[in-house]
């Protein structure tokens, strides 16, 4: 019989016109040769389909940015004269925007496309690259070479990345301010003093004696009060310190990038000069370190919770990797890490081991808030002292030009952080230009006094980083010589300010504020101690809107009063409180204007409150 499928097909082992057994076995072999061919041709087919599922995708970087001090090109062989031009005056705009630096990707498309090139057109882009920075009066340095290899090309191909810098046309070196936070004994000074002086440290903490400003520091070893180092690094990337440099003015003038560190105290009774660092000197970055023996221990979790609260971007520094064994060390790296992943912090943490890490880590620090480079070293070894000086010298200005020119158009607006008198010279006042511009005898006003008045002086000379300036440009930090102006009228926490200016000076604010910590309740009549920038002063909380009470972790709008004085604050200006473990963050939201004639009920208020 015939045996049929309900489909009508011949079901197997059958012939459908009724052959004998031998042509079915004939049929059986063609229709298993046939099965075998489809067989072979579809894992072909799906051979092809993975192969093109396994290649690598062509690798991107983000399309290149109008704005900004990164270039990128696809090669730069032979132009034309006309072409040259065009890229040096494109050039000149890129350094501009970084403020003196520039970044170029050779052998990267507009859209981000690593598409590499040969050998011989890198050499050949990287030669027009130089005669283009040149012209311009820039010096070029090779940061890494990378291989791309994604179109299964057998030639190799590459792509380099090059910083150009230069000394800007008015001889203004680029300046970042670096905050130096960490526990006690962690070895911030002796790591300031390998990185200016040049030497490394002989295990007993000789480097960090040069940084010390006080006989008790030198006597306990431990930074109490806030000091300056430079760090310089010249158009070729090399680093300028006092090992080639005598003083910090030939220093600045080998220098097209200045890097100041404030060394700040790590100890928990020094907490408040800790906090006017932070808050008073407006440091660009913040490095914390911590030692590796130690671990996390003392004001380091505070210090970390203090730069995150004031939005400072920070990196982190184990020191003291000679003292213990790798495994000590990995521990500590992994406990900095969980605590950097933690719901509060939300970073990624990055440990810096290459070269190539280094300049990653500078770019992507830079870019993205949530990115924190991990460095271990030793400043008695020198163990990958290397890589800190490689990231500091590519890391860039977090202010582009539009932001610095936009500062600079503003009325002049100096804080008085520090006052001295010098011999031979009189009153000297030291702080940051907030905006505008400062120059050596201009008049400005100077206040608020206790009466809530501004006094007039003049400007007489003006110094940088120890040597003579004679224009002082917004978000840079200077001190400023006012002859036989009475120091005694003066004090931390003033502003001054141009005469054209009608500064708001109060005694009582609002401010929108989330509690970090209390022990109890804070409430009406609480005392805090309150730091808006250059202002340190104790206040009292008038009033708590919507509120009776606040505990640990709730937001409220409060007013405060201050207790002594008025002072000159700004609408939005970052605000931390603190008293003993009570501590505090917000920012300001409302100016109540002061009135001389209400000043004593307004400014004393705690009288009042204790009264009743």
């Amino acid at each position: 019989m015939v045996g049929f499928s309900e489909s009508g097909a011949v079901s197997p082992g059958h012939s459908r016109h009724g052959q004998g057994s031998g042509s079915g076995n004939n049929g059986k072999k063609t229709s298993k040769k046939s099965r075998t061919k489809r067989g072979k041709r579809g894992r072909k087919r799906r051979n092809k389909k993975n192969n093109r599922n396994n290649r690598t995708p062509p690798p991107y970087f983000p399309p290149e940015a109008e704005e900004g001090n990164i270039e990128y090109k696809l090669k730069l062989v032979n132009p034309t004269q006309y072409r040259f031009e065009h890229l040096a005056t494109q050039l000149k705009w890129r350094l501009q925007e970084g403020r003196g630096e520039a970044v170029y990707q050779i052998g990267v498309e507009d859209n981000g496309l690593l598409v590499g090139l040969t050998e011989a057109d890198m050499k050949a882009s990287l030669k027009t690259l130089k005669k283009m920075a040149e012209k311009v009066g820039a010096d070029i340095t090779l940061l890494r070479e990378r291989e791309v290899d994604y179109d299964l090309d057998r030639n190799t191909r590459k792509i380099a990345e090059v910083l150009v810098r230069k000394v800007p046309d008015d001889q203004q070196f680029l300046d970042l301010r670096v905050a130096v936070l960490g526990n006690v004994d962690s070895g911030k000074s002796t790591l300031l003093g390998v990185l200016t002086q040049g030497e490394l440290d002989n295990g007993r903490g000789r480097a960090r004696l040069n940084l010390f400003r006080h006989l008790h520091e030198i006597q306990t070893g431990r930074t109490s009060s806030i000091s300056f180092e430079i760090l310089g690094f010249n158009s070729k990337g090399e680093v300028v310190n006092y090992s080639e440099s005598r003083t910090a003015e030939e220093i600045c003038e080998s220098s097209s990038k200045m890097i100041t560190f404030i060394d700040l105290a790590g100890h928990h009774k020094y907490l408040k000069t800790t906090i006017f660092g932070l808050t008073s000197y407006c440091p660009d970055f913040a490095m914390l370190v911590v030692s590796a023996n130690t671990g996390i221990a003392g004001t380091t979790r505070e210090h970390l919770g203090l730069a995150m609260a004031l939005k400072v971007p920070i990196f982190i520094v184990v020191s003291k990797v000679d003292l213990c064994s790798r495994g000590t060390v990995e521990r500590t790296v992994r406990q900095l890490e969980r605590v950097l992943k933690q719901p509060g912090c939300n970073k990624v943490p990055m440990v810096v081991s290459t070269p190539d890490d280094a300049v990653t880590a500078a770019q992507q620090f830079a870019q993205s808030a949530c990115i924190t480079p991990i460095f271990t070293l030793s400043s008695v070894s020198g163990e990958s002292l290397d890589l800190l000086k490689v990231f500091l010298n590519i890391l860039p200005p977090l202010s582009n030009s539009k932001e610095q020119e936009e500062l600079m158009q503003q009325l002049t607006e100096f804080q008085v952080d520090e006052i001295y008198s010098v011999p031979d010279v009189g009153t000297v006042v030291g702080g940051t230009l907030y905006s505008g511009v400062c120059r050596e005898g201009e008049r400005l006003v100077v206040g608020p006094t206790d009466e809530g008045r501004f006094l007039r002086l003049k400007v007489g000379s003006i110094q940088r980083n120890r040597s003579a300036c004679r224009v002082l440009r917004a978000g840079q930090a200077a001190t400023l010589a006012l002859g036989n102006f009475d120091r005694s009228l003066l004090r931390k926490g003033m502003v001054m300010v141009s005469p054209k200016m009608n500064p708001t000076i109060c005694c009582q604010f609002e401010a929108a504020i989330v509690l970090l910590f209390h022990a109890k309740t804070f409430r009406r009549g609480s005392q805090v101690t309150v730091h808006v920038g250059n202002v340190r002063q104790t206040a009292t909380a008038e009033c708590l809107h919507g509120k009776d009470e606040l505990r640990t972790g709730e937001r409220a709008v409060v007013r405060f009063c201050f207790i002594k004085h008025p002072e000159y604050l700004r609408l939005g200006a970052k605000l931390l409180f603190r008293e003993g473990v009570t501590k505090g963050i917000g920012h300001v939201t409302r100016l109540l204007a002061f009135k001389a004639k209400e000043r004593q009920p307004s400014c004393r208020p705690s009288l009042a409150l204790k009264a009743i």
